[in-house]
């Protein structure tokens, strides 16, 4: 079973850049809290948005304190201060103290910043 799914992620990597998986990743949850805020959404949709919203976070925050990690340093500091607050807003939201639109907002800018990366790999 492990080797179908290493098999599978070395095609995935072939075909996607990270950034590209990330852009798609933050595209699928941002759709997912949107969508939790509808009028027909339960609270369970809601609460589920936002966890899967901070795991995503999680692994952004693990990607980012890996030695490996090539990015700059001021932005690596800058993403993993924004991991720590999704967490602490991803609390908010369970408790009720706080919506959805933050954390939306807060994608939308990376994934923004994700594409402007695209056009400027595609333009060199």
């Amino acid at each position: 079973m492990r080797r179908g799914y290493a098999a599978y992620s070395k095609v995935q990597t072939k075909t996607e850049s990270p950034q590209q998986i990330e852009y798609r990743l933050l595209g699928q949850v941002t759709s997912a809290l949107r969508k939790a805020q509808e009028d027909t959404a339960t609270l369970q949709d809601k609460l589920n948005a936002a966890l899967w919203n901070g795991k995503v976070w999680d692994a952004f925050l693990c990607d980012l304190s890996e030695p490996g990690n090539t990015l700059p340093d001021q932005l690596k500091n800058s993403l993993m201060q924004l991991a720590r607050w999704v967490a602490l807003e991803t609390d908010l939201v369970i408790e009720g103290k706080a919506e959805l639109n933050a954390m939306i907002n807060v994608n939308r800018q990376i994934m923004e910043g994700l594409q402007d990366q695209f056009r400027l790999a595609e333009a060199s």
